[in-house]
């Protein structure tokens, strides 16, 4: 891992260090969402492998339900049901393929932001490439799941300015985390998403026992809650 890589993993698992506990004895859900549009096709089968690996893994954790959900070409937007199973989730990632449109970014979060009032999620992971809307638009529909609590753990993918601008903001404003996804780096990236999936299925203790098994840089993230 180099050192810039380094730097942003690190922040990443300060900030999510930083989170609040979750209320004992309910079972967490976790929306995973994906821009599944044209620019990210040249990687995406990389990226669905490292990300269908977290849901198989966050099978260990228990107490996690998932729900996934991708936007791609013309105004389609969909989502599972919530399963537990990390398998099948993993089978449904495998099945979605990319396909040329806009970013539906906002469309994203307004749905996350209705879930929530539902209490229906506990947090949320954003993989994506790029922008290609308003992003004042973006940034109120973010501030508005900061103040409705739902954290956003954005995983950005390549170099996009507008989305490195951006994704960073989206997570400060709903008091989440964000993280470059490198593709030089899957073991690290693997442990962070685990990462992630252990903080929404039981809190800060989960993310404890997960970085004492996993290192590296969940590792790092129990020496930020200590």
């Amino acid at each position: 891992m180099n050192r810039a890589v380094t730097t942003t993993a690190d922040a990443f698992v300060e900030q999510v260090g930083r989170l609040p506990a979750r209320p004992s004895g309910t079972r967490g859900r976790l929306l995973f969402a994906m821009d599944a549009t044209a620019s990210r096709e040249p990687t995406w089968d990389h990226a669905c492998s490292i990300q269908g690996e977290m849901f198989v893994a966050a099978d260990t954790l228990g107490g996690l339900d998932v729900r996934l959900g991708f936007f791609r070409g013309f105004d389609e937007f969909k989502v599972s049901r919530w399963t537990s199973d990390g398998r099948e989730l993993a089978r449904l990632m495998s099945a979605v393929r990319c396909l040329a449109g806009r970013t539906q970014i906002v469309r994203l979060l307004r749905y996350a932001g209705e879930q929530r009032r539902e209490s229906r999620v506990d947090a949320m992971v954003f993989v994506g490439d790029c922008c290609e809307e308003d992003i004042d638009q973006i940034g109120h529909e973010a501030g508005q799941l900061g103040l409705l609590g739902l954290p956003v753990f954005v995983f950005q993918e390549g170099n996009d300015r507008t989305a490195s601008r951006l994704f960073p903001q989206i997570a400060k404003l709903t008091r989440g985390a964000y993280c470059k996804f490198d593709r030089n780096s899957p073991d690290e990236l693997k442990k962070l998403l685990g990462a992630v999936a252990a903080y929404a299925a039981g809190g800060r203790e989960a993310l404890l026992k997960y970085g004492r098994e996993k290192g590296g840089a969940a590792a790092r993230l129990t020496h930020q809650l200590r």
